[in-house]
């Protein structure tokens, strides 16, 4: 039996009937379209399906959606405002933190999770933070140099 649930997503509010047991990733992608929430493994071991959901980062594919009924919840999608990139999205493309894409909404929204609470990272806090994040393509030192390149870039606005 379909329960409905409200959600707040990138500040839009929604109402969406599910199966008890649907993933809040499939809801995202799936009923709202919103497609830059990746699913990588499924069992919550890759980190791209990473959302940030009433403040905190979470995997979306360990997550089921009727247990996020009145969250607050923020995609990839969500980040730029008014078509200008959050700093973040242009650290990863400027230093070259980004490569198949698979890994990089999770990446930048746990990155995007340190920097909310704290501006002003150390390289292992960044290295700690991004630990529940998998890339296969670029070594993570490109990742990491976004990170720190966004933090410097935030911290100058």
């Amino acid at each position: 039996m379909k329960q409905r649930i409200h959600l707040r997503v990138n500040g839009e509010n929604y109402e969406v009937e599910v199966e008890p047991r649907r993933r809040l990733l499939d809801v995202l992608r799936e009923d709202l379209g919103l497609t830059g929430t990746k699913e990588g493994c499924g069992t919550g071991d890759c980190g791209a399906c990473s959302v940030i959901m009433n403040g905190k980062l979470i995997n979306s594919c360990l997550k089921l959606a009727v247990s996020a009924d009145g969250a607050d919840i923020l995609t990839i999608e969500g980040l730029a405002q008014g078509g200008t990139l959050h700093p973040l999205q242009e650290a990863f493309m400027e230093q070259g933190g980004l490569q198949c894409g698979i890994c990089t909404p999770g990446m930048i929204l746990a990155a995007k999770a340190l920097l909310d609470e704290n501006p002003h990272p150390t390289v292992e806090e960044i290295r700690f933070a991004l630990a529940g994040n998998l890339c296969r393509c670029t070594g993570y030192t490109k990742i990491i140099e976004s990170v720190q390149a966004a933090a410097e870039k935030m911290a100058a606005a």
